[in-house]
């Protein structure tokens, strides 16, 4: 399986992205740069975090009108994997891929720490490789991380059980503490914790590399 991570102007975790592919999972792995207009011959994309044009406008905003997105939108639209961490997740939902949106922490600070997330579905292309309800730790690391929706957009995730992680305490003001969402589809993943952060016990847990063997297994499943 190929992965493609977008490399934006400001993005300071592809590499981050990169070596977790190449080395946790040991799958071909390339930078792909926000002017490339092909996405041909990728299996997966990974948009990673940082703070793609400086967050200026808001958070996301000016990488949703990159090249590149029009191909990660086919890509979303076709079926196939698109992972956004951070704030990849954040131009997830600026592209609409993704309900709601991502606002100020509640209190109003970066959050740089290791959190307890709990697995809200695992029987997904991301997360088959945890058990249900699941508690893992991943690091964290935004100002603009607090996950919001409406109360119409919050039922129809919980109806459609597209929410894949909570925070297991409210360490930014999300919505039902949600860590993480998908699309209807369950091919689109948006999350603030960096799984990518997480895939060796040197760096202080491991609990992130299942989330990165899902998507393989998923894939396999599907060639099958």
């Amino acid at each position: 399986m190929k992965f493609a991570v977008i490399n934006f102007p400001g993005s300071n975790c592809d590499m981050d992205l990169y070596y977790a592919i190449r080395d946790g999972i040991k799958q071909p792995v390339e930078l792909v740069d926000y002017r490339s207009e092909s996405l041909a011959g990728f299996d997966g994309v990974l948009i990673p975090g940082g703070f793609s044009y400086g967050d200026y406008l808001r958070s996301g905003a000016i990488a949703s009108q990159a090249p590149i997105v029009k191909e990660i939108i086919r890509f979303a639209n076709e079926g196939k994997i698109v992972l956004g961490i951070c704030n990849g997740f954040q131009i997830l939902t600026e592209l609409g891929l993704l309900p709601g949106a991502l606002i100020k922490n509640e209190k109003g600070r970066f959050i740089c720490e290791t959190v307890a997330l709990k697995v809200v579905n695992n029987e997904t292309a991301f997360t088959s490789e945890y058990q249900a309800n699941e508690v893992i730790n991943v690091p964290i690391a935004h100002g603009e991380g607090r996950y919001y929706c409406d109360e119409a957009t919050l039922k129809e995730l919980q109806a459609n059980n597209q929410i894949a992680f909570q925070y297991c305490e409210n360490v930014n003001g999300s919505v039902e503490h949600i860590a993480g969402v998908m699309n209807q589809q369950k091919n689109v993943l948006g999350m603030m914790p960096h799984p990518e952060r997480a895939i060796e016990e040197i760096l202080g847990s491991d609990d992130g590399l299942k989330l990165f063997q899902s998507i393989i297994n998923y894939q396999v499943r599907v060639n099958n």
